[in-house]
């Protein structure tokens, strides 16, 4: 699919790879959607690139359905969409203090997992309803966005390693149910970037994960991640898989 013209959709825009994406689609012409559950976060990206801010939480349908609504009235029908909204609270199954992370679980699976499912169902919706636009019958594209933590997920990590797990898992089978609308879906799982979600690691712990990191023994950077997601839209034979982003490292026990 080439990219200049058309509209793309990119929730948690406000910051770190979704942020990183959306200036890079828009960079190549694309006209940004940025969505974000923060209304100034998403202006600040949108700002920058002339985009349309949308203020919405993913997990939550009306809210979703809604943003991509009004996407279509000034944007046109998205093309394009790469959910990189999520969270990565961590909690131990069974802390020291005896508690249960059950709440905390849930709320990480309504957001990361239900809240990429909903985003991927509406511009689904959305991207069906339109005309192909070249001699493939291509309609659109979806990027979701896991992580390596759905293999390698380390201790304190049940929560997300099941929601991305989650994510990783859908992504065939919604690929082979919107193949008949000329909608193509994939996955992306990062190893550990340069974002919002990595800045709060203490030194050691980071400089232990590095460690796992063969090459380029570093955090990748989030215009890295912005480029797979070209490759995954302009290259149709890509689809139905998940494409780990981890310089080939494997996660450590904790």
């Amino acid at each position: 699919m080439i990219l200049s013209g058309q509209t793309a959709v990119v929730t948690g825009a406000g910051s770190g790879l979704g942020a990183a994406t959306a200036r890079h689609l828009a960079s190549l012409g694309a006209k940004l959607a940025c969505i974000d559950l923060s209304q100034e976060s998403a202006a600040a990206t949108a700002a920058e690139i002339g985009g349309l801010a949308i203020a919405a939480d993913v997990s939550d349908e009306a809210a979703v359905d809604a943003a991509f609504g009004q996407i279509g009235e000034k944007l046109g029908t998205p093309r394009i969409a790469v959910s990189c909204a999520g969270i990565g609270t961590a909690g131990r199954i069974l802390p020291r203090d005896g508690s249960l992370t059950i709440d905390s679980f849930e709320r990480t699976l309504r957001i990361n997992l239900l809240g990429t499912y909903t985003v991927m169902s509406v511009a689904a919706r959305a991207m069906a309803a339109a005309d192909p636009i070249d001699d493939d019958g291509a309609r659109g594209v979806i990027v979701n966005t896991a992580s390596v933590a759905y293999e390698d997920g380390q201790i304190g990590q049940a929560a997300y390693s099941a929601s991305k797990g989650g994510v990783a898992s859908m992504t065939l089978p919604a690929a082979r149910e919107l193949a008949r609308f000329g909608i193509r879906v994939v996955t992306i799982a990062p190893g550990l970037f340069e974002t919002s979600m990595s800045a709060g690691l203490p030194d050691d712990i980071r400089a232990d994960i590095l460690k796992n990191v063969p090459f380029p023994s570093r955090m990748g950077n989030a215009e890295e991640y912005a480029r797979l997601v070209q490759s995954i839209v302009e290259n149709p034979m890509l689809n139905g898989t998940v494409i780990r982003l981890d310089a080939a490292a494997r996660m450590p026990i904790k």
